[in-house]
């Protein structure tokens, strides 16, 4: 009975069309956010911050990437990896040739450069679709992988690249609750930046060329325009990802960290989650960090521990299984049952 929208009137446009326009959904949003950015800090441990929270959030970021790109305009895409190893490389390389630049800069002009890189993989889009648009982005994941193993300026000639100390505006952050911090305030910041762009003209324009992009060139949106900037905003969000994943998370990767793999899983976020969703995004990283971590430490509360291979096998076929399922049952994943559940509450308890 707590979740209704009984007095809630609107008297303008823009209060109707408000990003959280229930106010439960507000208070809601206002609450985990203070949870975020105070509750969790001051209980959180540093395996909390390094094994879970930090990459939780920056591969929540990727597939809010590969979302807009794969969500909103319906352009397939797998070479998630490729991208965010472009963003991670271009800050590195920022920040060894370019000196006493900002890191945060340099973080933000990888993702530049990778918006690049991915305007020039997205002109295939224009001629094919589908099937052999996700093969042809697949090539650009091996294509990138070979560069950066082959082509040692890229790596400044070393086979593992360093992260620098994470200094900003005369700022530290090098211990692990002021990274997640960091992470956290990027995210949010490119979170709020995401949902205000689906809602625009351009994200309206994604969503025309996904559901019939021949309808869509016939009402007057262009194809090459739209398609273009859905691969650029995608790829610099992916990048952005990418070098936070280098230099918050890791501090020193090589160039198969951003392999096949890590497209893939990326892509499962995203299928499990719930494509055309920001929300499924986050939901279904969570559920990608949530499954290893139960299938470890469940059985072994029960006095039956697993060995390290099993649970590979067992991570893999869960993993396999709910995207089958959620491909027949659910296409849109978490983010359509938690709105169904939503929806359900608002009308409960009547049938109707």
């Amino acid at each position: 009975m707590l979740y209704r929208e009984t007095g809630q009137f609107k008297s303008s446009y823009s209060a109707d069309q408000a990003m959280f326009p229930i106010l439960q959904d507000r208070i809601g949003i206002m609450l985990i956010l203070v949870v975020a950015f105070i509750g969790v800090p001051m209980v959180a441990t540093q395996y909390a911050y390094t094994g879970l929270l930090i990459p939780f959030l920056i591969l929540a970021l990727a597939a809010i990437g590969l979302n807009l790109l794969t969500g909103y305009c319906g352009q397939v895409s797998l070479g998630t990896g490729a991208f965010m190893a472009v963003g991670a490389y271009a800050a590195y390389n920022f920040v060894v040739r370019v000196p006493d630049i900002n890191i945060l800069l340099a973080i933000f002009l990888g993702g530049g450069v990778s918006a690049l890189v991915g305007v020039l993989f997205g002109l295939p889009s224009l001629r094919i679709k589908g099937f052999y648009l996700a093969v042809a982005t697949l090539a650009a994941q091996f294509f990138i992988d070979w560069v950066f193993i082959r082509i040692k300026w890229f790596t400044n000639y070393q086979t593992n690249a360093n992260a620098p100390d994470l200094t900003i505006f005369g700022m530290s952050f090098n211990s692990p609750g002021s990274r997640y911090i960091l992470v956290l305030s990027i995210v949010c910041f490119m979170a709020l930046l995401a949902k205000n762009l689906v809602r625009s003209r351009v994200g309206r324009a994604w969503m025309a060329v996904r559901d019939m992009d021949i309808a869509a060139e016939i009402i007057g949106i262009r194809l090459l325009h739209t398609k273009l900037l859905a691969f650029a905003v995608s790829s610099f969000y992916c990048g952005v990802a990418g070098a936070l994943w280098a230099f918050v998370h890791l501090g020193a990767w090589e160039p198969l960290t951003f392999d096949v793999n890590r497209s893939f899983q990326v892509l499962f976020m995203v299928i499990i989650g719930g494509l055309g969703s920001l929300l499924g995004s986050f939901l279904g990283a969570a559920f990608i960090f949530t499954v290893p971590i139960l299938i470890n430490q469940v059985p072994a509360a029960f006095g039956m521990p697993i060995s390290t291979a099993l649970a590979a096998h067992l991570e893999a076929m869960i993993f396999g299984a709910l995207i089958i399922f959620f491909l027949i049952a659910e296409p849109h994943g978490f983010a359509r049952l938690w709105q169904i559940a939503k929806e359900k509450l608002r009308l409960w308890p009547f049938p109707h």
